[in-house]
């Protein structure tokens, strides 16, 4: 029977289980942040204690290198919004107050790694108590559904947790579905702040379920994954189930030499089929746009206001904040909805590279593990899922429901780091055993 072993991960299991309470009183956004912080002191606590610290919260091993790259990102992350204050004037309560904001969300994508990484944390505690939830979605689903045909409201409640602040009353309430206002017909986000979101949730859900080796707790969460993302009725959603899934499951072709093959004998054939194909692909995007035209219209409209704004006014450290919209993008905040050029307008290139470079180095190394074998399928695909939400989404408001797939990649890279160390030894003990 798989249970926590340590309180490290009794934090992380009773956390992850309890999703759904702590939702209900509105309290997630606070938690996760809480999370992080509490996770990271441990963290910390056992590297400077060493063999000191009890013997089931030792540290498992330096902090990986590719962390360190999270960790310095983040850091110059909080420079660059003290920089962009400091150039525009915002003052220091706003200043303040930003990096409050800095420490509930871009921090997190550092935190939970370094926890991952050092604390006594294993990938199965992670994906049984993601499997779990799963279950209890799928219990808490059909009143979710038949809601709306009962007429009961969209929101129930919002939490007077709200005066702790945060991006929006919506990160405090609780739904039980929403009105499209584009088609007026229900959408259900579950916990999640908003549909699209609950969709790219349920992908990670689906990753993090296929891990599962017990077959009823695979399916239970393999089917509440799928269900996040149906009900959402997000196309970001469908397409993070197809690419997030199949793709880490082909990395091992690329060591193949009858997959090159095969590549290159469809290379060529493209040459006669290349034209149809590119009108049918463009055919499917214009279609893919067009099944929400007026949220691709402004979204599209928000990156371009927020790209030309930085170019002109901010190129190195951005404006500080975002600024309101105008009445053409219906008032949504530029620099939102778009982790990208969010960042650009924000926190400038400075912001952009303090995120890009450990992003791709994570990716390269999910990439090479999971060519190599099953245990880099997770990190790879929850890579893809981050790379999937920065292009809709600002992932730094977002982590702290993302947290279980942060710790993974800690903890994929702590394992890549005692793979390489065990390689090294390996040589070193041959002549001695001989």
């Amino acid at each position: 029977m798989i249970a926590p072993q340590n309180p490290a991960e009794g934090m992380v299991w009773k956390t992850i289980v309890w999703t759904w309470p702590l939702y209900g009183i509105g309290a997630l956004y606070v938690v996760g942040p809480v999370l992080a912080w509490l996770l990271a002191m441990l963290a910390v606590l056992a590297l400077y204690l060493g063999p000191v610290i009890r013997s089931d919260l030792r540290a498992t091993g330096p902090v990986p290198p590719v962390v360190w790259g999270w960790i310095i990102g983040m850091a110059v992350m909080l420079v660059a919004l003290w920089a962009g204050h400091l150039d525009w004037g915002l003052g220091l309560k706003k200043t303040i107050k930003s990096s409050i904001g800095w420490a509930k969300g871009w921090a997190l994508l550092a935190l939970f790694p370094l926890a991952g990484a050092v604390l006594p944390i294993r990938r199965e505690i992670l994906v049984r108590a993601q499997c779990k939830l799963g279950f209890y979605t799928l219990c808490i689903a059909p009143v979710l559904l038949i809601a709306p045909t009962l007429g009961l409201p969209e929101r129930i409640f919002t939490s007077p947790l709200k005066a702790i602040g945060g991006p929006g009353p919506e990160y405090f309430s609780v739904y039980l579905f929403t009105f499209d206002p584009a088609s007026w017909t229900p959408r259900w986000q579950f916990f999640a702040p908003w549909s699209p979101f609950a969709a790219l949730l349920g992908v990670t859900t689906v990753l993090f379920a296929l891990e599962e080796k017990e077959y009823k707790w695979r399916a239970a969460g393999v089917a509440a994954g799928v269900l996040m993302i149906l009900a959402s009725k997000s196309r970001m959603g469908l397409v993070g189930l197809v690419a997030c899934t199949i793709g880490p499951r082909m990395m091992p072709l690329i060591l193949k030499g009858w997959a090159w093959g095969a590549f290159a004998g469809l290379t060529a054939s493209m040459a006669i089929v290349g034209p149809g194909l590119l009108r049918a692909i463009d055919s499917g995007v214009s279609a893919f746009k067009g099944a929400r035209a007026d949220s691709t219209r402004v979204r599209e409209t928000l990156q371009r206001i927020a790209h030309e704004r930085w170019q002109e006014e901010a190129v190195w450290f951005g404006h500080g904040t975002v600024h309101p919209g105008p009445h053409i993008v219906e008032y949504m905040p530029i620099g939102s909805h778009h982790t990208w050029f969010g960042l650009l307008f924000v926190k400038g290139l400075t912001g952009l590279l303090a995120f890009a470079v450990p992003l791709v180095w994570q990716i390269w190394i999910a990439l090479k593990d999971a060519a190599l074998g099953p245990r880099g399928r997770l990190p790879l695909g929850i890579c893809m899922v981050l790379v999937l939400l920065s292009f809709g989404e600002n992932i730094e408001i977002e982590a702290y429901l993302l947290w279980p797939a942060l710790v993974v990649l800690g903890l994929h890279a702590r394992e890549v780091a005692d793979a390489r160390a065990e390689a090294r030894k390996a040589p070193e003990a041959e002549p001695v055993a001989a």
